[in-house]
């Protein structure tokens, strides 16, 4: 089953990771979406999916075993190609789905609707869906409910995604708030796995600092003694 892919896959990939999100533990926020959308759908079935490059993931479910499974299956594959929510209202009768193992057996899909989660940036992660095991349709306050979810999922990415590079920066900012090792000649800085570096090159790894050159004037007038007289001279 060839998989369909998002006009902007690569960046959409990249998006993903930048969440780091993916084989994380389970985290309560993320249950809690999953449940109500199941409660308000009223679907045995809701998943949290992130397609990955050959899987899709779930980070959150409720009445759904597995972890993952190939992309090639994934309903939610096809969903993330646009940005509203994809009704199947009968997989056996969608000829994109009519083969899929996941319908032909164990769970034996047939309704399913998934929101796309949407960054910022206009990539969609994965997706908010509802599943069933019969057919059905989905009423018009249910796919509204759905998407008010959606979004509120992406939000709750956004919110984890800055409390981790809050961590880091912090964590950055104790490590040079400690005592680092300098060498006393030539000022290189050692890391913590004993490897030697400019300082420059550590302070750009460990901050987001930008770094140009200059010289102080105790420096200048030690290192260039006649250009430092001749400003000297110019200022009287």
């Amino acid at each position: 089953m060839k998989i369909p892919v998002p006009h902007n896959e690569t960046k959409r990939l990249a998006a993903l990771r930048r969440y780091r999100i993916l084989d994380s533990a389970a985290e309560p926020d993320f249950d809690d979406f999953v449940r109500l959308a199941s409660f308000i759908c009223g679907t045995p079935i809701a998943l949290i999916s992130l397609i990955d490059t050959t899987r899709q993931w779930f980070k959150a479910r409720v009445g759904w075993e597995i972890e993952e499974t190939p992309r090639e299956h994934a309903f939610c594959a096809h969903a993330i190609l646009g940005d509203q929510t994809m009704v199947v209202a009968d997989a056996t009768l969608d000829p994109r789905f009519a083969d899929n193992p996941l319908v032909t057996g164990s769970p034996k899909i047939r309704f399913y609707a998934g929101s796309p989660l949407i960054d910022r940036e206009g990539h969609a992660l994965g997706t908010l869906c509802v599943l069933d095991r019969r057919p059905q349709e989905l009423p018009a306050r249910n796919r509204e409910a759905l998407e008010a979810l959606s979004r509120q999922v992406i939000v709750q990415l956004e919110l984890r995604r800055n409390s981790t590079e809050l961590a880091e920066a912090l964590a950055s900012i104790r490590t040079l708030q400690g005592l680092l090792p300098i060498c006393s000649y030539c000022k290189g800085v050692r890391d913590d796995t004993g490897y030697w570096q400019r300082v420059e090159d550590y302070l750009g790894a460990h901050t987001d600092a930008d770094f140009s050159h200059g010289i102080c004037p105790d420096c200048f007038e030690l290192h260039h003694p006649e250009a430092h007289a001749r400003e000297k001279r110019k200022e009287s």
